[in-house]
Parts: C-alpha cells; structure tokens; sequence
C-alpha cells in the first residue's frame, strides 16, 4: 500500500533535499527522468510533479523546456548598494559569466519608459534585449532602454560587452544616482523563451531607473531573473544621530 499523496509528497521533497544537501546530487547535475524517478519512490507521476515543484519553489531544483529537471548552483549575491556590472558581479563571485546579445535597434519610446526617462510624446529611444549567463546558465533576461541623446553611434559597438564599461570609456558617463524597484512577477513571453522556461514561470523582475553624475536621467533596465538564481542585500550604514559628534572626533 503506497503512503497517501500528501505524505508521498513530503516523503520525495524531503529525499531529494538530502541528497542535495549533502552534494550526493551535485549542483547543475540532471535528474534522472520523471518516469524513472516515480519508480524510484514507487509513485505516480502526479505525485512525483507535486513534490518537484515544491523543491523549485525553494530554488533547490529548476526545470528547462524540453530537458528536464536539474539541481540549482549557489545563488548569485546581487548588491543593491555595491556599484558593480553583472560580469563583475559574477566574477567577483568565483564565477563565469556570459552576454549574449539578442536584439538592438533604436524604436519609439512606450508610455511607461518616456514617464521613466522623462521623455517627451513620441521620443525614440535605444533598445538592447540581452540574455546573460552563469557557468553557461541562463539566468538574466534584460532589456535596456538608454536615450539616444547621451550615446550617439552605440548601436555600431560591440553590445556583449558590459554597458557599465561602454558608457564610461566611449562616452565619459558613470553612474550617479540609482532608482531600484523589485518585484515578483510571472515571466513574460519574452524573457520565459530566453531563459527556456514555461510563459508564466516565477521570476524576480528588477527594474532600474539610472542617471548619470551629472544628475540626467541616461537609461532604465528591466531585468527578468530566475527566482532561483539569486539572493538579494543591501547593506546600510546608519546616519549618525542627531547632535552626535563626526566619527573622527569621538573619543
């Protein structure tokens, strides 16, 4: 007699947590197929599904269309704070990380990104759409929205390359101040395709609004991340209080 599906379930999810957890199931690694793991646990595949789905939502395993299910690499640390490009950020980390351009083209600007940029009716702006990869993962759909004014000649430059690098030694621009916005969110058809997941699968959408040292609003990013690839900080040092003396004048 087979345990009752609830219990089957926490049985498989608990199971497949171990052999993770202790890199019996290393990560990256393919699972075996659905079919052959349900014989495993002597189960349906129903059941099976149930308690793979349970461990993607933990970000322990995630599945590609038309290839399967595989156990999820460390997180990416991202840092809301820490002025860093994605390869920097990726390699800072003991990684390897990957650009690959999609799409670039200058086209007119939506509501939402002329209301973002600040933008008159009509205006056009450079769109770039790029996956970006860890140790051969996709894990980052992201498009760029810059104004054309500030960055005359990018669509001729090589766009795989990091945006962050491009603006400084082509065009004397850094970033000054950063607007952040996050949210969870269902992928979109776009960013689901690249990332080669299902339409609708979780994902984290970070959306920034960027200006430059001088204060003019350059660009904004929408990026799609895959929940599991990363983990999120921000570390904040406290204002002083008031009337407290400067650091370098207390005893």
């Amino acid at each position: 007699m087979h345990p009752s599906p609830p219990r089957a379930v926490t049985a498989i999810c608990h199971a497949l947590q171990e052999q993770i957890e202790h890199s019996l199931l290393a990560a990256g690694e393919q699972l075996p197929g659905e079919r052959r793991l349900s014989e495993v646990f002597a189960t349906t595949r129903i059941t099976l599904r149930e308690a793979l789905v349970q461990l993607e939502a933990k970000g322990l395993i995630y599945r590609e269309e038309r290839r399967g299910w595989f156990v999820s690499p460390p997180r990416l640390t991202y840092d809301l704070i820490e002025r860093s490009h994605f390869h920097a950020m990726v390699q800072g980390q003991g990684r390897s990380p990957t650009t690959e351009l999609l799409s670039a083209c200058l086209q007119p600007a939506s509501a939402a990104i002329c209301a973002r940029l600040q933008l008159p009716a009509l205006s056009s702006v450079v769109r770039i759409c790029r996956l970006r990869r860890i140790d051969g993962r996709a894990v980052l759909y992201a498009e760029h929205y810059l104004n054309p004014l500030y960055f005359p000649g990018i669509l001729a430059l090589d766009l795989n390359q990091s945006l962050t690098w491009l603006y400084a030694s082509q065009y004397g621009i850094h970033y000054g101040l950063v607007d952040f916005e996050i949210l969870p969110t269902a992928l979109p058809t776009a960013a689901a395709g690249a990332l080669r997941v299902s339409s609708g699968s979780a994902g984290l959408q970070v959306l920034r609004s960027n200006s430059d040292q001088h204060g003019r609003l350059i660009d904004c990013d929408l990026e799609y991340w895959r929940h599991d690839a990363i983990r999120l900080r921000a570390h904040v040092t406290p204002s002083p209080a008031p009337g407290a003396a400067p650091a370098h004048c207390r005893p």
